[in-house]
């Protein structure tokens, strides 16, 4: 018998696909999703057969078309279905009959409109047959590795105002996999991720979760390799004991982030209109996500923040925090939300403040630099004052984690400033978060570095401070878990690797 990791597997690298309303009108989503798969094929990404099934057809993108799946000579190891509602039942039949054993049906109009007995009959017909589904109406899958992409969004080029532009972009490759209940959320949140330059291990979509809910599917990202976090949107979590046994065994190996939306009365019903699901007690799921060591996000922006960080940083292993700063408002913004998150932004130790005044009399950091936490070095700061700086606050014992606040507008401030602190960084067990403001390209191009080297950087300060939230939080859980010394071990491993 077949495990759950080996009946998911199908989903993500399956030895041949069949495509049930592969169309050659290019306004279809059975065209979109077809072509995508053919695209990968020809770049050599995907390895396994593709046969498009449309009865009315006889070849599409120069694919031999097949009038059903019965008809199709070889195995079929997974089938995605984009025909009307009505018809998926006789198409669920047929994959019965071929001995297919994993189904994506993108297909619209089931519980999520109030069509609960056509959804029941699609999950039976499944259930008999031993094929695992995802969906009904859903995106399906995308994985960046190994090139099945059932995304109905065309990565199609358009020009505005003289320049072209791609409509849809898929992220790159990356360690986030996103899990999501929302088709329309996960398709923006992809877009937001190719934007960020953001990477992903793999996409879900489950839609109306008739039989693979979040706990198999989390079960099976655990094994995954490329994947380093788990990001979660949901509305509705229905296996709530499966979940938290599933979760509290993850997250003592990858962190989970979770987006649980549904949070108001307003808002629970409009989960319940969206998919057919009851949203539960918002204070229950808070209970729950803390109880098994989820991050629970507040936001999409916080959500994908601090699904970075945990890519990218180790967790810390206590909850206080030093911020090294150029600029002393934005220093302030970050410590004001850092205690808000009961973040402690303490004073530095008799020891440390010691350093700083060390570092004063040699002439090494402005006299006027305040060192009380944060350690301010002012508009004179250079590369070489913040690489001392966070020297110190990182040798700090008593500090867990730093931000830097370095912003580029600062006239001594030289471009290897983001190669020191990151190569620093790499000495030390403790996370480091950045932060420059601004959307100039010279803002973009500062951030954009750091996260080559490893350094999640944000925007704003408060992002910045959300961020290393995420880390404390994580890191306490693994803690009072025991399991964070075998999670450093795991996470140094895999990133040398």
């Amino acid at each position: 018998m077949e495990s759950v990791i080996e009946q998911m597997h199908r989903f993500f690298n399956p030895k041949s696909v069949a495509v049930v309303g592969a169309s050659r009108k290019i306004t279809k989503a059975g065209h979109v999703i077809f072509k995508n798969f053919a695209d990968s094929k020809r770049r050599g990404i995907l390895r396994g057969e593709l046969y498009p099934v449309n009865p009315h057809e006889e070849f599409i993108l120069a694919f031999k078309c097949y009038p059903s799946i019965t008809e199709i000579i070889g195995e079929v190891d997974l089938v995605i279905i984009v025909v009307p509602a009505k018809v998926v039942p006789q198409i669920m039949r047929e994959a019965a009959a071929k001995g297919v054993k994993a189904a994506v049906i993108i297909s619209a109009g089931f519980s999520e409109i109030g069509n609960h007995e056509l959804e029941k009959e699609v999950t039976t017909i499944a259930k008999e047959a031993g094929i695992r589904v995802l969906g009904p109406n859903c995106l399906g899958v995308y994985d960046s590795h190994t090139g099945v992409d059932m995304l109905f969004l065309p990565e199609t080029k358009v020009l505005i105002t003289g320049d072209e532009v791609v409509a849809t972009p898929r992220p790159m490759k990356g360690h986030m996999a996103v899990v999501t209940q929302s088709g329309a959320f996960g398709a923006s949140a992809l877009d937001y991720l190719a934007g960020r330059q953001l990477g992903v291990s793999k996409f879900v979509s489950f839609g109306n979760k008739c039989d693979i809910d979040e706990s198999e599917m989390l079960r099976y990202l655990l094994h995954d390799e490329k994947t380093r976090v788990i990001l979660m949107y949901t509305e509705s979590i229905e296996a709530g004991r499966e979940f938290m046994k599933v979760a509290r065994e993850i997250t003592k190996k990858k962190p989970i982030v979770a987006l649980k939306v549904g949070k108001t009365g307003a808002g629970a019903r409009a989960a319940l209109s969206h998919t057919g699901a009851i949203a539960g007690s918002d204070s229950i799921y808070n209970a729950v996500f803390k109880q098994v060591g989820v991050v629970r996000a507040k936001d999409m922006e916080e959500f994908f923040d601090a699904g970075k960080a945990l890519s990218l940083q180790l967790p810390a292993a206590g909850n206080n925090v030093a911020v090294v700063t150029d600029a002393g408002g934005p220093a302030i913004m970050a410590v004001d939300e850092c205690e808000s998150k009961g973040i402690n932004v303490k004073k530095f130790s008799e020891e440390t403040a010691q350093k700083f005044e060390d570092l004063k009399r040699e002439g090494t950091i402005p006299s006027f630099a305040t060192n009380l936490n944060p350690l301010d070095l002012t508009g004179s700061a250079t590369s070489e004052m913040f690489e001392h700086g966070v020297k110190i606050v990182l040798d700090d014992p008593e500090v867990h984690g730093v931000i830097v606040i370095g912003l580029h507008h600062v006239p001594a401030l030289q471009e290897d400033f983001v190669d020191k602190i990151a190569n620093l960084s790499k000495g030390y067990t403790k996370p480091v978060v950045a932060c420059d403001i601004g959307e100039t390209e010279m803002a973009l191009y500062t951030r954009s570095r750091f996260e080559k080297l490893g350094i999640p950087a944000y925007p704003s300060p408060e992002d910045a401070a959300r961020a290393m939230t995420a880390l404390v939080s994580y890191g306490l859980y693994l803690k009072k878990s025991d399991s964070f010394e075998q999670y450093l071990e795991t996470f140094q491993k895999r990133t040398r690797t």
